[in-house]
């Protein structure tokens, strides 16, 4: 399945009570993302969604303008079993049309800066590579909804 507008970017509405679950029992890493990264239009204007369900999985933050998937990976990750079944998660994504990027735990914890110009780097090639995502969005919006 291709994940467009007309499916709500292949939303899974039936994953959506594990979804609020996973949105009240942030992790220490998603919760600083969230927090200095992707709330409030903070990454270069562009809105990020908490644990958004998205084909048979849960996305840690999910971008639908720029199709974007964010995955945050902790000490779990290492393991064989869970390290094949991310890789089979982001084929999915991809192959329905998501970027997927990964940090560590470790990485958002230890070093936010370089997470944060990471993620700025995707965008930019995400924008310069797909001609219909708006160009020059505000970096972040105050109260009154200026830029």
């Amino acid at each position: 399945m291709k994940a467009d507008k007309s499916n709500n970017y292949a939303y899974n509405h039936k994953l959506q009570p594990f979804a609020s679950i996973l949105r009240r029992r942030m992790t220490k890493s998603e919760a600083c993302i969230w927090k200095y990264a992707l709330k409030a239009r903070k990454m270069k204007g562009y809105q990020f969604r908490r644990q958004r369900p998205v084909l048979n999985y849960i996305a840690d933050f999910m971008c639908k303008e720029l199709k974007l998937i964010i995955e945050l990976d902790g000490i779990t990750h290492q393991w064989e079993e869970t390290s094949v079944k991310d890789e089979k998660r982001s084929k999915d994504l991809e192959s329905s049309g998501f970027m997927v990027i990964r940090f560590t735990d470790s990485e958002v914890l230890n070093n936010m800066e370089g997470v944060i110009w990471r993620i700025e780097k995707v965008i930019e090639v995400l924008e310069s590579s797909t001609p219909l995502i708006p160009r020059q969005r505000g970096t972040q919006r105050g109260r009154s909804g200026k830029n």
